[in-house]
């Protein structure tokens, strides 16, 4: 019966499995929304209209140029199809970058890859460009006519 009461040194404590369970539940959750490269996959809403869409990638733009530098690199945007997808291309491609989608660049160029996502909230949308070293963020009221921003930028730098 005492060895019933007993632990071996050997064995962990309900508390412990409990602990390292959750701790690896919580590690594993983070990889659910990662891509391989560790970017979130592209999104944004179909219902921005084509001056809103311009208006945000020209301003998210900008901001991400002066964090890693104009026109420097080749960017791998991650495209959703939708139209701030193609106005962020062409933001991009005006600060002059080159943007490719999948295709392979030479050996010796810079490759940044990049991803977006924009999310209605609070009769606003907030709008990200993510990329492996550096996020940019920032919330804008959307009209039909235009964006404009309606937050101080939000900038995170990773390692």
């Amino acid at each position: 019966m005492l060895n019933l009461l007993r632990r071996s040194a050997n064995s962990l404590g309900p508390f412990r499995c409990l602990a390292i369970a959750s701790g690896l539940a919580m590690l594993l959750s983070g990889c659910q929304s990662m891509g391989t490269d560790g970017l979130a996959a592209s999104a944004a809403p179909p219902e921005i209209s084509g001056p809103a869409a311009g208006a945000i990638a020209g301003d998210m733009v900008s901001r991400l140029a002066e964090q890693i530098g104009q026109g420097k690199a080749t960017v791998v945007l991650k495209q959703d199809g939708s139209a701030f997808g193609q106005a962020l291309e062409a933001a991009l491609k005006g600060w002059g970058y080159a943007v490719v989608a999948d295709q392979k660049t030479d050996g010796g160029a810079a490759v940044i890859p990049l991803a977006y996502v924009i999310v209605p909230y609070d009769g606003q949308v907030l709008a990200r460009l993510s990329t492996s070293s550096v996020e940019v963020g920032r919330a804008y009221t959307v009209t039909t006519a235009g964006a404009t921003p309606t937050s101080a930028l939000s900038l995170m730098r990773r390692g």
